[in-house]
């Protein structure tokens, strides 16, 4: 589907594909085990004073509606539609505010809007095109004194994965918060990984 809509000069609408042609069964989304990524929940239960929250390419909601239940006031949003309903009725309730938004055309009152601006497995999922294009885009949505966290495969040699998903490699990783001060970037593997599979999570402070 990603080749496909690339080639018709689409990169990014196979997401609602995907998401439509799964037909409410989560068993076609990859990225999708009905529980919030663990590299959030580490960060995240390690954090005191829960305030706004935007989570970018939410998916099915999971990690959305984990930072709700934390005590955050979190805003989601995907670029498929129909995700985003799916999200809706997973997480009936839950008071996240659930919207279709797409990462290049963001609504302008949001900038320096949050204070934790969360992306996983958001860009890894991008043609590298597409991903210079977007990854500029997060850092300004954090107000003073707030985070930036994103997660995501990282390339661990010079070779390039076909993908999606695209390792990282960490100048690029390092560039998505440029503007800000990386407090973090740690590596790692998580229980299940195939051997030579490596994770990341960056965290950076406004």
């Amino acid at each position: 589907m990603s080749g496909a809509a690339s080639q018709a000069g689409m990169p990014l609408a196979w997401f609602e594909e995907l998401y439509s042609a799964a037909d409410r069964d989560d068993e076609w989304i990859p990225w999708s085990d009905g529980r919030p990524n663990p590299l959030v929940v580490e960060w995240v239960v390690g954090q005191n004073d829960p305030g706004r929250a935007l989570v970018v390419g939410c998916g099915l909601g999971e990690d959305a509606a984990f930072l709700y239940q934390r005590g955050w006031d979190v805003t989601a949003f995907d670029i498929s539609p129909t995700a985003i309903e799916w999200a809706k009725e997973l997480f009936s309730d839950s008071k996240v505010e659930w919207l279709a938004a797409d990462l290049l055309e963001l609504p302008e009152e949001w900038d320096a809007s949050f204070d934790m601006v969360l992306e996983v497995h958001t860009l890894q999922a991008m043609p590298e095109s597409v991903r210079l294009q977007a990854s500029p885009a997060l850092a300004p949505l954090v107000r003073e004194g707030g985070h930036l966290v994103c997660i995501g495969r990282y390339q661990t040699d010079t070779e390039l994965e076909e993908g999606p998903p695209w390792p990282l490699p960490r100048s690029f990783i390092e560039s998505v918060g440029e503007s800000l001060a990386l407090q973090s970037l740690d590596v790692c593997s998580l229980p299940g990984d195939e051997p030579d599979v490596s994770r990341f999570r960056a965290v950076w402070r406004a």
